[in-house]
């Protein structure tokens, strides 16, 4: 039995305005961990000039890392969580959904088995 789950991906074709900025790319990641019913301890964000941003949500159940390159219109993304995967499954397709990228890839990991 896995202790938790891992995603790692890669979003490409997404909306440059939409990664450039702190304040929208923090509204994607806690609406995906609201949605997706994980325990929120904290966040971080970090703005890039000219822009990018790297975010950082600490869970309960572990974390969800971003980091954005708005002129690649590329993010890469990890959602970690331990428990059930239907809620790391739920959080990556709310993510999915915020950012609509045009192209996905993803590995799925089991973690402590």
């Amino acid at each position: 039995m896995a202790i938790g789950i891992h995603i790692l991906a890669e979003f490409y074709g997404c909306d440059r305005d939409l990664l450039a900025r702190s304040g929208p790319v923090k509204e994607v990641l806690e609406r995906a961990v609201e949605e997706s019913e994980l325990t929120k301890l904290r966040s971080e964000y970090h703005q890039f000039k000219p822009f990018g941003v790297t975010g950082f949500v600490l869970l309960a159940e572990s974390h969800i890392s971003i980091h954005t390159w708005p002129e690649h219109r590329y993010l890469a993304l990890d959602v970690f969580t331990c428990g059930p995967p239907e809620k790391a499954r739920r959080a990556f397709e709310s993510l999915e959904r915020g950012f609509k990228p045009q192209r996905v890839k993803k590995t799925e990991k089991r973690r402590g088995c």
